[in-house]
């Protein structure tokens, strides 16, 4: 073979190299690449395997619509079995897959991921509401679209102090009792129990001894005893759906003359059918509609898990689902405010995209949500419900932002 034979060969495969290049810079360009850590097996997964479906299909809903502004979302989503440690190696799997943000699941492992992602400047949308990624002097890049735990735990009981300690017979005779029960061991269970118990010594509640009660139980009767004991009329439960239901059927059969108010992802649709009579007057924090109610944009949600998963029968849908997709929701805007900036790096996606939010509408039921570069809480107004004859109706949207602003602006961020 001649020189100038072998010296075109060689230009030939120089040139093929750099075209696949090209292509697949192209193609890369073109693509979005975002993890999701979900919990369908673990402790959580009775309310987690609804949410990670709602994930799946609202990403679908972004791609059908355009995606990043022609950019397409590639989404990697993981079941870690709320497990943190397999949760440190799923988001180094995100990384290695060149995704730009995180679609996070727990409070353990969204709290223990915090200061890495922090370093890696990694946008993190969790479905931990927990009021301590709410302060971005600490946690920058940890972000959610709902109202914190703890603003909820306030709201929740402050809305029990409105609307059902006037009507006790007792009332104006003494000061409520109020009790807690939750897993102590648990950082998404435990992590508003300063902020309730604070909430209820401004309101003046007498306040009695915690009940441990695991995510995982399904006889409680030994701590509603204990609460007997201490003749409260209101408690507290932390935990998911499951164990809630198990403590409300023990608190009834067992006689506890006391009402219920219960954290976001222990008050859905299947609480009425785990603990039956035992729900009736349960009241719950919401950060959005209910899985089909009549808001804006819930159309799209519905058609969209017919679509995907058209096993799943409708009616067994959750709020879950909903919640899924603010998350997405909120991420997708984030995404295309900074894409326009021209710059998809967290940092962009971070102070172009998030912290540019005020009001901004996602429907769903859910508050509009502002970010600031000082305040991550998106939100300071909570809708409570109560499950009533048979329905779960719209107690009160309490405004906690509103009703104390000083300790608002000056006190409870980061609980």
């Amino acid at each position: 073979m001649s020189v100038k034979n072998l010296i075109g060969k060689y230009f030939l495969f120089i040139l093929s190299i750099a075209m696949l290049f090209s292509f697949s810079s192209t193609a890369k360009a073109d693509v979005i690449n975002i993890g999701s850590l979900n919990d369908m097996t673990g402790a959580t997964s009775d309310v987690g395997k609804d949410y990670a479906m709602g994930i799946v299909e609202a990403i679908h809903y972004v791609n059908d619509n355009g995606g990043v502004n022609g950019k397409r979302i590639v989404l990697h989503q993981s079941d870690y079995g709320y497990r943190v440690p397999e949760a440190l190696t799923r988001y180094r799997h995100f990384q290695r897959r060149g995704c730009v943000a995180v679609l996070g699941w727990g409070t353990g492992d969204t709290e223990a991921l915090s200061p890495t992602v922090t370093r890696d400047k990694m946008p993190y949308v969790s479905a931990s509401y927990s009021g301590h990624l709410t302060d971005p002097a600490k946690t920058p890049y940890n972000l959610f679209f709902a109202t914190d735990y703890s603003t909820n735990a306030r709201a929740a009981i402050t809305a029990w102090y409105d609307h059902k300690w006037p009507q006790h017979e007792d009332y104006g005779k003494r000061k409520p009792r109020f009790v807690s029960s939750y897993m102590f061991a648990s950082p998404y269970c435990s992590a508003p129990i300063g902020a309730i118990k604070d909430q209820a010594k401004i309101l003046g509640f007498d306040i009695g001894p915690d009940q441990d009660v695991s995510l995982f139980a399904v006889d409680t009767k030994s701590q509603v005893l204990a609460m007997r004991g201490f003749k409260p009329d209101l408690v507290w439960h932390g935990n998911t759906t499951m164990s809630v239901a198990a403590t409300l059927r023990d608190s009834y059969s067992l006689g506890l003359d006391a009402d219920h108010i219960i954290n976001v992802w222990g008050f859905d649709e299947n609480l009425p059918r785990l603990a039956g009579e035992a729900a009736e007057g349960a009241i719950g924090t919401t950060v959005c509609a209910f899985f089909g109610e009549d808001v804006p944009n819930m159309e799209h949600v519905v058609a969209y898990a017919q679509k995907y998963n058209p096993g799943v029968p409708l009616e067994r849908r959750l709020i879950r689902t909903v919640q899924a997709w603010g998350a997405v929701m909120v991420l997708w805007e984030a995404l295309n405010r900074a894409d326009a900036a021209g710059d998809l790096s967290g940092e962009s996606i971070l102070k172009n995209g998030f912290q540019t939010f005020r009001d901004f509408d996602i429907g769903l039921g859910a508050a509009p949500v502002t970010f600031t570069p000082t305040d991550h809480r998106p939100a300071g107004v909570v809708p409570i419900y109560e499950y009533v004859g048979g329905e779960f109706q719209l107690l009160d949207r309490v405004d906690m932002k509103s009703r104390w602003p000083e300790k608002w602006e000056n006190e409870w961020i980061g609980w």
